[in-house]
């Protein structure tokens, strides 16, 4: 009787596997035909179902439709199904027909609860999902699911190191309760502050080679703004480029060197970390912050000498999640308004990286510095500003007789604001009648625009500037793609021609289809706030004074450019409406 009852019982246990088998078969094998329906493993509050046909069989749920809490039994229920839909091919290939040949993996698809999906193919005892295989054993099922299903959680994988920076001292930390100052523990904290920013001061011959970046790129970039405002930090995207290059080799990487002006990549990892430590100041009087990540998906395995490359060179932690996951995208969002002080809030959250896709770099730089002379705010008044769409009224902040040089060239006029503790502002205006996209095509022009020694152009005189400029906050977020490759940086986009092989091994195939620039400057009366962030998404795809005066009204559409210490440009811009 017992005999019986085994017997009966696995006759039903072959039915019912037949039953799950039949309809989910597909051909998920490379070279075969689908022919059969894909079978649905769905996640939902923590446990599974197994959607088949019209009826669903609950994994994970008491016959009451209870949830069971039991997490081991709940994992050996998913275990059993994913067992009984193994088929064994390699066993019967004489056996099998011709279909049954080509139905030789079945396919499941999970669901997550965050919405996204997974696709496991099972062949014989081996299951495949996105880029990784495994092989399925009984003696531990609770274990292997555990590890193939249980969603980990996105984590630094490395971490960069930042410099330690002095600090510039704060009279009230010196100061005791009598209001009396402890004038030599300050001067020593000062003396220690300015040893350490004048060493950064006598960094020089990094940007040796930058020219034709800096100028072809900006060019680039900022001709296509049209009547918007566009912003680019061409020191932003020179590091997330840098960081690009490591990670490709063969023509990919050449075409970047080339570009960044860079003969090999030695030379281009010794001048992106000296510009990277000229430009870092995070002092307690200027503020600039340059930041770098990398983003991995969590079913690739990276070569990890090129992110401890990243990671010393251009200071970029790496991360690693599920690719396409809320988990992840919100990670990466919350990064960039972190390290961008908030400023690209909306542009971030249009950051979202899809499951497709392999890995991703981001860099960023954060910007705030005070006037060396502050504009009064009494002295701000409104008036007309000529937009390309019309005249407009905005505030303008004013400086009467504020002695300055005063520069020139055959199509345009300048003059510069010192920021406290670093660089300067600048500010182009067209002369009358020329356009600021005809500015960018005027090789003087943007020699001076982009030039970090003013010292030795030739027009140029001692005045008294009366300085009238609208106070602005402008952003854009645009594109890299098209700019890029017409700038000569073409095999990255295309699978067929891209070498990501420094990075992985696991893939062939991958191509950049997405880079993002976003940019923000706003100026008020007390000084200069600026951010900006490149994401690249990789799928598998002195002189005697003179009595002369200068009105210099800005007054319809210019450029400027915000240096860094030495004269390097960290942003570059176009007004068109304030």
């Amino acid at each position: 009787m017992k005999k019986n009852r085994r017997v009966i019982s696995a006759a039903v246990c072959v039915l019912l596997i037949a039953a799950m088998l039949i309809p989910m078969l597909s051909a998920a094998s490379v070279g075969s035909t689908a022919w059969a329906e894909e079978s649905t493993v769905l996640y939902q509050n923590d446990v599974f179902t197994k959607r088949l046909y019209k009826t669903v069989a609950k994994i994970g749920f008491g016959s009451d439709g209870s949830m069971i809490v039991d997490d081991r039994q709940t994992i050996r229920k998913v275990y059993g199904l994913l067992a009984g839909m193994r088929l064994k091919a390699k066993n019967n290939t004489k056996k099998n027909t011709e279909n049954e040949k080509k139905a030789a993996a079945v396919a499941v698809v999970l669901y997550k609860k965050d919405g996204s999906k997974k696709t496991y193919t099972f062949t014989g005892d081996l299951m495949r999902t996105g880029k990784k295989t495994y092989t399925i054993k009984k003696n531990n099922p609770a274990g292997e699911i555990r590890e193939i299903f249980e969603t980990r959680s996105s984590g630094a994988v490395v971490k960069a190191k930042y410099p330690k920076v002095a600090q510039y001292p704060n009279e009230a930390d010196y100061t005791n309760a009598n209001g009396e100052i402890d004038y030599d523990a300050y001067s020593k904290a000062h003396d220690l502050w300015w040893k350490d920013a004048k060493s950064r001061r006598e960094l020089t011959g990094y940007a040796d080679g930058l020219d034709r970046f800096l100028t072809d790129s900006t060019k680039q970039f900022l001709s296509e703004a049209k009547s918007e405002n566009r912003i680019y930090s061409p020191l932003n995207v020179y590091m997330a480029l840098g960081m690009l290059a490591e990670l490709t080799d063969g023509s990919s990487r050449q075409q970047i060197l080339d570009l960044l002006g860079s003969s090999d990549i030695q030379s281009l990892r010794r001048q992106a970390s000296a510009l990277w430590n000229a430009n870092y100041i995070n002092d307690g009087l200027t503020t600039s912050i340059l930041a770098g990540s990398v983003w991995l998906d969590k079913d690739i395995d990276y070569h990890s000498s090129a992110l401890e490359t990243l990671a010393q060179t251009y200071y970029a932690s790496a991360y690693q999640g599920e690719m396409g996951s809320d988990e992840l995208n919100h990670q990466l969002q919350e990064w960039l308004n972190e390290q961008t002080g908030g400023l690209l809030e909306q542009q971030a959250s249009e950051i979202e990286l899809n499951p497709e896709t392999v890995l991703a770099l981001a860099t960023t730089i954060y910007f705030r510095a005070k006037w060396h002379d502050e504009f009064y705010e009494a002295n701000t008044k409104e008036n007309t500003f000529h937009t390309p769409a019309g005249d407009v009224n905005c505030e303008f902040m004013n400086k009467e007789k504020s002695y300055g040089v005063y520069y020139w060239g055959d199509s345009f006029s300048a003059v510069s604001q010192s920021l406290e503790g670093t660089g300067s502002m600048w500010f182009l205006l067209p002369e009358e009648g020329v356009s600021v996209d005809e500015l960018l095509s005027d090789a003087q022009a943007m020699d001076f625009l982009l030039s970090q020694d003013r010292n030795e152009w030739k027009d140029r005189k001692n005045a008294w500037v009366n300085l009238s400029v609208p106070k602005f906050d402008v952003s854009s977020m645009f594109g890299l793609k098209d700019g890029l490759q017409a700038l000569g940086v073409t095999d990255v986009f295309h699978a067929q021609t891209s070498d990501f092989s420094p990075m992985t091994s696991d893939l062939d195939g991958l191509s950049v289809t997405r880079a993002d620039h976003a940019a923000r400057v706003a100026i008020d009366e007390k000084g200069v706030t600026a951010a900006a962030f490149t994401v690249i998404g990789v799928d598998a795809a002195g002189a005697p004074l003179s009595d002369e005066e200068v009105d210099f009204v800005l007054d319809r559409p210019f450029l400027f450019a915000v240096t860094g210490t030495d004269g390097m440009p960290l942003f570059v811009g176009v007004v068109n409406q304030p």
